[in-house]
């Protein structure tokens, strides 16, 4: 859906920040440097009792080799099928479509370490909508997207995680992990706050300048 486009454009977006990352002195010390890297995401989770698939795309500056802020964006991949009861048409095979986009925080613990801690934060706005899938695979210029979803709902996303994270290269990192999302003030039909807050397990990729340390700081604190 038009989640695929936002994905590559932000991906785009991530892949420049991270090639024009350079060494700044901040706030916090003297010194150190601000990078940047981009995170690609598989999740797999429960909405509405069922397995869920959702790809994650997520990045921004990188602070000290301790903070990084960006943005998030998430979306379900497979097919989610919404049961009878719940269809906006009881004929047609209707898929429920989810995704959320908005801040992202990480906390990283020891970033030069081989192996090391990161806790995150995602805050911000999720939906829901119903689909034919089946008409969406035979998309063609002249398909109505609009007319064509259906029972859009809207409402708030917060996400607190964890993960155990390996350093491959300098450029590239793993780290699979665990978050919980509770949503908040969703009314979607079959999709109450219970039908969506669920435990998500992840495997991310992590491609970017993580910054080093200049020269005049090469005795400081590394985490």
């Amino acid at each position: 859906m038009k989640t695929r486009f936002v994905f590559t454009s932000l991906l785009i977006v991530l892949v420049s920040i991270a090639a024009t990352a350079q060494e700044v002195r901040t706030l916090f010390g003297q010194g150190r440097t601000t990078g940047g890297y981009g995170a690609l995401s598989n999740k797999v989770t429960t909405i509405g009792g069922e397995f869920a698939n959702l790809s994650e795309i997520y990045g921004g500056v990188f602070i000290n080799r301790r903070w990084m802020v960006g943005l998030a964006f998430a979306g379900s991949t497979n097919d989610l099928r919404v049961p009878v009861e719940f269809s906006v048409d009881p004929l047609q095979p209707m898929t429920y479509q989810y995704g959320q986009g908005g801040l992202m925080i990480e906390r990283v613990f020891g970033s030069n370490k081989p192996v090391h801690l990161v806790v995150n934060l995602f805050s911000g706005i999720g939906f829901t909508a119903q689909y034919n899938r089946n008409d969406w695979h035979d998309y063609n210029y002249n398909y109505d997207y609009h007319s064509s979803v259906h029972d859009e709902n809207w409402f708030y996303v917060l996400e607190p995680g964890a993960q155990l994270e390996l350093n491959l290269f300098r450029w590239m990192r793993l780290s699979p992990g665990v978050s919980y999302r509770q949503t908040y003030q969703s009314d979607g039909l079959g999709l109450s706050d219970n039908n969506l807050s669920d435990w998500s397990y992840n495997l991310t990729v992590k491609f970017g300048g993580f910054g080093k340390r200049t020269k005049s700081s090469s005795t400081g604190n590394t985490n």
